[in-house]
């Protein structure tokens, strides 16, 4: 078996338990992006397996996009990630004066 050189680790573990791969995360030409997508990128880029830079070439998201879907885990999980969770999960903060 041929294994092609890669920057960086080829799998990180997750804290809890689990080992998460650069087999397990979507493939570049992906177009519909799933929550269960998002979060592998995300996973993926928190816990070192791949870079932010490397993640934003790879899949072609943005700054925003990227710290929208992190935030969204942080704050709800990732069932926030989910395309019909948005008015639930991604309401506009209310500043009070």
């Amino acid at each position: 078996m041929y294994l092609h050189k890669v920057e960086g680790p080829r799998s990180v573990n997750l804290p809890d338990g689990t080992v998460l791969t650069r087999a397990d995360l979507p493939p570049t030409d992906t177009k519909r992006w799933v929550a269960s997508r998002k979060a592998m990128v995300v996973r993926g880029v928190l816990y070192g397996l791949i870079t932010l830079s490397d993640a934003k070439k790879k899949y072609g998201i943005s700054d925003e996009e990227f710290n929208a879907w992190v935030s969204a885990v942080a704050e709800h999980g990732v069932d926030a990630l989910k395309t019909t969770a948005l008015k639930k999960y991604r309401q506009p903060k209310v500043e009070s004066e």
